[in-house]
């Protein structure tokens, strides 16, 4: 898991070693100045003349004054340059994380994706990131200056005097035992905290989501009675697990108070006692000094050791998304060009699990020519969208072969292969911005009037006319601000920029009336006679005009054939048609 994360570093890794190194330095000034401190106790301030009285030295008293001044500007200075580069270095991590993760995102098959919900995805760019960030942060800092400081400090502490700095020794297997036991109750908490993170954020996408499905329904109540649910539960074990984390601040306190009084009972002693030859009164004072240096330090560890509890269980998570490989993949010498646009399926079966019983899709045999208007339809769950899913190569066949431009759809490059086949899919997506730059996403470079031609095909322009910004209209996050047959018209729009050799329409245009439907498929007919078309509808009247319609049946081929020829020998299509007729859909 530290490899696969450090690897987001990058850049920042000068700045990840700068910080230690200016730590260091800091240290070293900061265990000097109670050296410095003593000298100016004992040789200024109870500074013995040749009689042994204590008359002071106002000499030494200004030397070591001005030494101890340098050494806290020049401490301030390489902790100001270590809090600095530490900064940078773990936003830089962040960042380099939150994009590794996009972009393994990106290159991940759908298959690859059904593995993490979208409230998932969020957690771990987010709460998790922000947590390894704050990790690194303490890591490449705290973790640096706590334990040098603890070495130096109780060095320092036996130099003065060996058998006082023994105490420290003594102490330190209790607050050992102490945080291993913190970590080993408290992580598992932590990891199914997390989890119900994912569930929360997905509870609050599905609510905003589907805001006007909430409110059409009247269930406002059962939404809130559902997050109060899973917030009661983060809370629940959030409590169990800070209260064991608690546990820290009461063990560091009686270890920090004993450590006190012992330092303050054996000091005086032998103060009082060898009249302050075994241990001077400066000597005290920067024992005073480092008992707390050590023991803060170890509390300041100690939170390390928590942080590192909690940013365990992120890691993990965040390591999860960066280490799935992509199971579509370009093979070695892959085609850069498509021939045409036809296509053709051998043999094919799929199924969306290895171990599942039921494939999708089983035995599929159909061919396609370049140019052909096909259409497809089924019921629901026919597996009308996974077959044509399979052109693209939005999944991989589990046998058989399909055939694009008389090549397996594996020997093509993917990106060549994807800008080949524009899929308006059934869930139409808008991004927020204009509407010309969501319609730039079939082609970056296409001129106005490309658009706008687009545009007429797909009989978007004559409703995006009457806007008062036109093609600068802006788009509200998911489409909101349009209808939903507006939607669809951009959409198909958006795929026809593109000029792509394959269009496939899924369901796309079901929130259009009749005439615009006729009308959309007219122009394509027309304008667009070379490119292959595959519209899936649930409307006879849709694809009545094909070339050929393929009947599916829970993920067989029922029928092949024109509408007339249907009309005689599928009993499906012909029921389909019929309840079409009686009910008005024409």
């Amino acid at each position: 898991m530290i490899r696969k994360l450090s690897k987001s570093v990058r850049e920042y890794k000068l700045a990840s070693l700068l910080s230690p190194l200016f730590i260091a330095g800091e240290v070293a000034m900061e265990v000097i100045i109670p050296l410095i401190l003593a000298e100016l106790i004992n040789q200024g301030i109870n500074f013995k003349n040749a009689e042994g009285v204590i008359v002071g030295n106002q000499a030494n008293l200004i030397k070591y004054g001005l030494i101890l001044v340098a050494c806290c500007i020049i401490s301030m200075l390489f902790g100001t340059l270590a809090g600095d580069f530490a900064a940078k270095a773990s936003t830089g991590f962040a960042h380099n994380l939150r994009e590794d993760m996009f972009y393994a995102v990106q290159n991940y098959s759908f298959k690859n994706i059904d593995k993490f919900s979208t409230a998932s995805l969020i957690t771990r760019m987010t709460t998790d990131v922000t947590n390894l960030q704050n990790a690194y942060q303490m890591l490449i800092r705290i973790a640096i200056r706590s334990p040098l400081m603890i070495i130096f400090s109780l060095s320092m502490a036996v130099y003065i005097h060996p058998q006082m700095g023994l105490i420290f020794l003594c102490v330190l297997p209790v607050l050992v035992a102490g945080l291993l036991l913190i970590m080993k109750f408290a992580f598992p908490l932590f990891e199914k905290m997390f989890r119900i993170y994912d569930t929360l954020n997905r509870v609050v996408q599905e609510n905003l989501r589907g805001v006007r499905v909430v409110k059409s329904f009247v269930s406002e109540d059962a939404e809130r009675e559902k997050f109060h649910s899973v917030s009661g539960e983060i809370y629940s074990i959030a409590t169990k697990a800070e209260t064991i984390v608690a546990f820290n601040a009461p063990l560091m306190q009686g270890v920090v108070f004993t450590c006190m009084l012992l330092v303050s009972y054996i000091g005086a002693r032998l103060i009082v006692g060898s009249g302050g030859t075994a241990l001077s009164e400066g000597e005290l004072t920067s024992m005073f000094t480092y008992t707390m240096q050590i023991l803060m330090n170890f509390m300041m560890l100690s939170m390390v050791f928590i942080m590192l509890i909690m940013s365990r269980a992120s890691g993990r998570r965040i390591v999860e998304v960066l280490s799935e490989v992509p199971d579509l993949k370009n093979c070695d010498s892959p085609e850069k060009e498509i021939e045409d646009g036809s296509i053709r399926f051998e043999n094919v079966s799929f199924s969306y699990s290895a171990d599942a019983e039921k494939l999708c899709l089983s035995g599929v045999n159909i061919d396609i020519k370049s140019g052909e208007t096909v259409g497809i339809i089924g019921s629901t769950g026919s597996s009308k969208s996974t077959l044509v899913s399979l052109i693209p190569r939005l999944y991989d066949t589990t046998s058989g072969t399909v055939y694009v431009g008389g090549k397996d759809v594996r020997d093509y490059d993917l990106t060549v292969l994807r800008d080949a086949v524009s899929m308006v899919l059934q869930k139409n997506v808008l991004f927020s911005g204009t509407i010309r730059e969501n319609l730039l996403w079939g082609n970056e470079n296409a001129t106005d009037e490309e658009i706008r031609h687009a545009c007429k095909l797909a009989c978007a322009d004559e409703f995006i006319s009457t806007f008062p910004e036109g093609y600068d209209t802006y788009i509200e996050e998911g489409g909101t601000n349009v209808s939903g047959g507006q939607k669809q018209r951009l959409c198909i729009a958006r795929a026809l920029l593109k000029s792509p050799k394959i269009l496939i329409l899924d369901d796309s245009t079901s929130a259009v009336d009749t005439a615009t439907d006729a009308s959309i498929r007219e122009a394509m007919a027309s304008f667009i006679p070379s490119t292959t078309k595959i519209i899936i509808a649930q409307r006879i009247s849709s694809v009545e005009f094909a070339d050929k319609i393929i009947v599916l049946d829970e993920g067989e081929i029922s029928a092949v054939g024109t509408h007339e020829e249907l009309l005689e020998t599928s009993d499906i299509y012909k029921e389909v048609y019929t309840s079409q007729q009686k009910g008005g859909l024409k």
